[in-house]
């Protein structure tokens, strides 16, 4: 029920686009806060160690056991809703997209599902059965409701346990920013979602109950107060709302890959086309004459 209530207060801001890559990066907004469902004085606005086997071409920039503790740490306490609200949102939007596609999917796999966020918010008619996979044990036992039937997996996002050609749709929420082995960055479609924060550190207080703490190998391990004073007064002077609220922009990559069915049209074979794209301009000309001439 409180999911539908924060779907239903969220709707005027979704916006149709296809996710996996999530970033947080600081900047003057162009868009003011709308009060979100569950955040108290948050706001919301919308504009998605390693082991040695890993690729030759990954970066080891990220440590996978710290970000597994900090998943885990945010899962147990009394209260992980409190900091759901951007995970439910996009996982709400990764839905949106599912159901765009005419047809269904018997087995779908979601990678770095949390506590299955995307998963509560699709059916039984469009998904059969979910396999939901996850570094954090702690988020596993404690997945949202949903009508479809599902698997939980314990699992690394770089090294999943599953055959090749296994899913007929795999999806991926706020989770692969923090994958090493990712062949090159993903560059889709993009959006955007505002939150306003009474100041910096209810922000960072929000991003580690949501388990999304730095987990960078060349991290400080600790940070002065007098320098965190200081940056929080820097961003208040420079950012802050007319409202005296300080702005947060995550900035999401979409994406959705799913395998093919006969129900689907097949793309053309390349170099098949008979009009060039520099004839496109034309077309209208094209088939007035061809009118004219019948």
């Amino acid at each position: 029920m409180r999911a539908r209530q924060a779907r239903q207060q969220m709707a005027p801001f979704r916006e149709m686009l296809p996710l996996t890559r999530f970033w947080l990066r600081w900047r003057r907004p162009s868009v003011a806060g709308v009060p979100g469902n569950n955040l108290g004085v948050r706001k919301v606005a919308s504009g998605v160690s390693a082991p040695s086997s890993a690729s030759p071409r990954a970066l080891n920039i990220f440590d996978r056991d710290l970000k597994r503790k900090q998943k885990n740490w945010a899962a147990r306490q009394p209260e992980p809703m409190k900091f759901e609200y951007l995970k439910e949102e996009v996982g709400s939007r990764i839905a949106d997209r599912v159901y765009d596609i005419a047809r269904d999917f018997p087995l779908a796999l979601d990678v770095g599902c949390g506590r299955g966020y995307i998963a509560q918010n699709l059916n039984k008619e469009t998904v059969g059965k979910f396999f939901q996979a996850d570094i954090a044990e702690n988020a596993l036992k404690n997945t949202l409701e949903t009508e479809i039937p599902t698997v939980t997996v314990l699992a690394d996002e770089e090294f999943l346990p599953f055959r090749e050609n296994t899913f007929n749709l795999v999806v991926s929420s706020l989770s692969l920013h923090w994958v090493n082995d990712l062949p090159r960055a993903l560059e889709q479609d993009t959006d955007e979602i505002q939150v306003n924060y009474p100041g910096m550190f209810e922000l960072m207080e929000d991003l580690q109950g949501m388990g999304e703490s730095n987990c960078a190998w060349n991290r400080k391990a600790l940070l002065h107060r007098d320098t965190m004073l200081a940056a929080a007064a820097v961003y208040q002077e420079m950012y802050r709302n007319e409202d005296g609220s300080v702005p947060a922009t995550y900035q999401i990559y979409y994406m959705i890959g799913w395998k093919y069915h006969d129900s689907q049209a097949r793309p053309a074979e390349r170099g098949s086309a008979t009009v060039s794209f520099g004839e496109l301009g034309k077309i209208n000309n094209v088939i007035s004459q061809g009118k004219k001439s019948q």
